[in-house]
C-alpha cells in the first residue's frame, strides 16, 4: 500500500493529497490488468473512471479516416482518462497497451464518496486535474500553432500581411 500511496503522492493530480486521502480513494479503487495490445478504454466510450499506470506502456490514439494517430505515450505514474471525470462526456481517445500493464482505476463514484467524506480534499483533487487538463490544453495549443506556422518565414509572412 505504501507504494501505491508513494505513487500518487508524486502525480500531480494527487500532490498535496493526504495520505489517509489517498488510502481512502486506494480503498475503493480497482487495480486493471490490461495485456499488450489490449485497450483500457477507447474513443466515444462512455467514461466513468480514471486511471493511473502502475506498471507498463501505454499509447493514447486517435481515429481518423480509418487510421490511428498517437497522441501520447504512457508510463508508470502517468494519468489518463481524467478529462471525462471533468466534462462528463465520452472518451477522447482511445488508451491502449503497448506491453503488459496494471493500472489504478479511480471511479467517479470513488470521488464522490470522497466528496461526501472530505470536500476539502475533493475540491484538492479536482483543482489538480483541472490544472493538469489545462497544462496539457496548452502543450495541445503549442504543438497546433507549431504545426500551423511550420517555419519562420510563414510567422513573417503572416504577421506581415496582418498588419
Amino acid at each position: 500500500m505504501n507504494s501505491r500511496i508513494e505513487l500518487l503522492q508524486a502525480m500531480p493530480v494527487f500532490g498535496g493529497v493526504r495520505e489517509e486521502t489517498l488510502t481512502f480513494l486506494l480503498a475503493l479503487s480497482s487495480t486493471v490488468p490490461v495485456a499488450a495490445g489490449e485497450f483500457f478504454f477507447r474513443e466515444d466510450d462512455e467514461a466513468q473512471s480514471m486511471f493511473v499506470l502502475e506498471a507498463g506502456r501505454a499509447a493514447v490514439v486517435k481515429n481518423w479516416k480509418g487510421h490511428r494517430f498517437l497522441l501520447s505515450q504512457l508510463a508508470k505514474g502517468d494519468c489518463f482518462g481524467e478529462m471525462s471525470i471533468m466534462d462528463l462526456r465520452h472518451r477522447s481517445a482511445s488508451v491502449v497497451a503497448v506491453e503488459a500493464c496494471q493500472a489504478i482505476e479511480v471511479s467517479s463514484a470513488s470521488l464522490f464518496a470522497l466528496y461526501e467524506k472530505d470536500l476539502e480534499q475533493f475540491t484538492l483533487i479536482q483543482m489538480n486535474i483541472g490544472r493538469e487538463v489545462s497544462r496539457r490544453l496548452r502543450d495541445a495549443d503549442e504543438r497546433l500553432f507549431q504545426a500551423l506556422v511550420g517555419s519562420a518565414n510563414v510567422v513573417a509572412e503572416y504577421v506581415f500581411r496582418s498588419t
